[in-house]
């Protein structure tokens, strides 16, 4: 059974708030999970702050039986020196660079 760190999505239209579940790999976004181990509010507040709850002990539990976060909660953990920053990603795509003249 493969076994993911992920969002789980609540919240009504254009105000969403996330539950940071551990669940098999096979279930839907909002499905079954085994276990919720934080929350994350991405709407910013008034003081341009975005929320963020971690459960560290469970989140190292999971982990080191081999559980695989998704790339938007190990960015999350990254800044939250859980596991190591996740690299930046770059803008450069192909409609983004200069036109070279041939």
């Amino acid at each position: 059974m493969g076994v993911a760190i992920r969002l789980q999505r609540f919240g009504a239209r254009h105000t969403p708030y996330f539950r940071i579940v551990v669940a098999d790999r096979r279930s839907p976004r909002d499905g079954k999970f085994v276990e919720r181990v934080g929350t994350y509010d991405p709407v910013p507040k008034q003081d341009g702050t975005k929320v963020c709850s971690l459960d560290f002990t469970r989140i190292n539990y999971w982990l080191s039986v081999g559980a695989q976060p998704t790339e938007r909660v190990s960015m999350l953990l990254g800044m939250a020196g859980v596991l190591p920053p996740y690299p930046k990603r770059k803008l450069g795509g192909p409609r983004t660079l200069p036109k070279t003249k041939k």
